[in-house]
């Protein structure tokens, strides 16, 4: 288990159809068999393949407040560059899945696992953020279903205690929700006092959507629900790493400016996952939409390539300009992802 910041070649010819589009199916949802709606968006690889030669799915999970738009470019990316199906899911209580009482880590699990079921997923690698990362590592540690490899991004299989600007942002929410305001700039005036930073604001504003019947915005998140499930957000079902354990590949990735993957979580990190290593992005927590191409960049080195790779150089040419190609000719689409 390491750290490592992995060094693209330069100068390396464009693969012909690199800019060939991911093809989205509608939006969808699938019924599972514990009453929950999951809501999923599909992504699929520009060139139809047979099953033997497409990779493994991704299964792309956004974190807390967030729902499967936040994933949607990079989803078309990882679909596109790296011959995948992804399915970008809402969890239980966000975007257009189901509503529920119950809000932890384990019921979040399993809502991953039987919507892989259902889809007939295997050998999937499993990406998510923040509280979604969370919830892909209890889905690898929990073993009802193959999971291929694993991306926890920014978060560690760790009890602790959330910023204290989450409990801020439900506060915001709630004076939004009492003053039933009818226009988003006036609901951005109120989350202003809680949150000074524009992007986050933005981020959380697209939970609301206007009531045809009264005009006024309102969450399409149960507040009350996820106020209430702020400490099970903090909380990790697993405790023992020597009862649980997850051996296939696995790559942390750390926002520097972030504290949620301190290094002195690692050595537990290792005893959860002894395969895992990670790298280090110059962003804080949000660093997907932060820093979208140095999180590409890594991401695709780490699914491509399952065998361990001590210098790039070591690949075949066709390999380097694959890879390299659809990294460089992304500049103009990379400055969308920031605002997905």
């Amino acid at each position: 288990m390491f750290a490592r910041r992995l060094a693209l070649p330069r100068n390396l010819q464009v693969p012909r159809g690199a800019f060939l589009a991911a093809t989205r199916r509608p939006f969808s949802s699938t019924e599972l068999p514990n009453g929950i709606k999951l809501a999923y968006d599909l992504y699929e690889p520009p060139e139809k393949k047979d099953s033997k030669s497409q990779d493994a799915p991704i299964v792309f999970i956004h974190g807390l407040f967030g729902s499967k738009k936040n994933n949607r470019s990079m989803s078309r990316v990882f679909a596109r560059d790296l011959n995948r199906s992804v399915y970008a899911i809402d969890l239980r209580n966000h975007g257009d899945s189901s509503h529920d009482p119950r809000h932890d880590y384990t019921a979040m699990a399993e809502d991953v696992e039987l919507f892989m079921q259902a889809h007939k997923l295997s050998n999937s690698c499993l990406i998510g953020h923040s509280m979604g990362a969370k919830a892909a590592m209890a889905v690898a540690l929990r073993h009802k279903v193959e999971v291929g490899s694993l991306i926890p991004v920014d978060n560690a299989p760790v009890d602790a205690a959330l910023k204290s600007d989450f409990g801020k942002y439900v506060q915001g929410m709630r004076k939004i929700q009492d003053a039933r305001v009818t226009k988003q700039s006036e609901a951005d005036a109120i989350l202003s006092q809680y949150e000074p930073s524009l992007p986050i604001r933005q981020f959380l504003l697209t939970n609301l959507s206007r009531d045809q019947a009264d005009g006024v915005q309102k969450w399409r998140i149960p507040i009350k629900t996820l106020g209430g499930s702020l400490d099970n957000m903090a909380d990790f079902p697993f405790k023992d790493p020597d009862a649980a354990q997850y051996k296939g590949q696995t790559l942390i990735v750390r926002g520097t400016n972030s504290h949620y993957v301190a290094d002195e979580m690692l050595p537990l990190v290792g005893r959860f996952f002894p395969a895992f290593k990670s790298v280090d992005i110059e962003a804080g927590h949000w660093l997907i939409s932060e820093k979208p191409e140095e999180f590409r960049k890594e991401q695709l080195w780490s699914i491509s390539f399952k065998t361990e790779i001590d210098s790039p150089s070591r690949l075949e040419p066709r390999v380097f300009a694959r890879v390299h190609g659809v990294l460089r000719l992304a500049i103009k689409e990379t400055q969308q992802l920031a605002g997905a």
